[in-house]
């Protein structure tokens, strides 16, 4: 699958998030990577980089935006048909928004969001 196609996925994801939840997303960057940072597990499929929306307080402001990565390559490893990717790819994405607000992977696990 060609970069803009999986850069589709990644968007179709993030526009299937509820307006309502869309909405409270501030100062976020969702990026697309080829594979983990170096000292991360070679399968991770996304990351959140960031300060959740539930452990700020006034001091936070004027920073850099929180990160959302979506890696390309643990991604397409993991499935085997473009039906089972455009699922994964809706998964992290709504995983890793999750962490923005707060919760957490047990908290997804229970969700199927893991």
């Amino acid at each position: 699958m060609d970069d803009a196609r999986f850069d589709a996925l990644v968007d179709q994801a993030l526009d299937g998030i509820p307006e309502e939840l869309a909405a409270l997303v501030r100062n976020v960057v969702v990026l697309v990577e080829d594979e983990p940072p170096e000292g991360e597990p070679d399968d991770l499929l996304g990351l959140y980089d960031g300060i959740a929306l539930t452990e700020r307080d006034s001091t936070i402001g004027g920073q850099l935006p929180d990160r959302i990565f979506i890696f390309r390559g643990p991604l397409l490893d993991f499935v085997e048909s473009e039906e089972e990717l455009v699922e994964e790819v809706r998964i992290t994405v709504v995983h890793e928004v999750a962490h923005h607000f707060g919760i957490d992977d047990t908290r997804l696990h229970e969700l199927g969001y893991a």
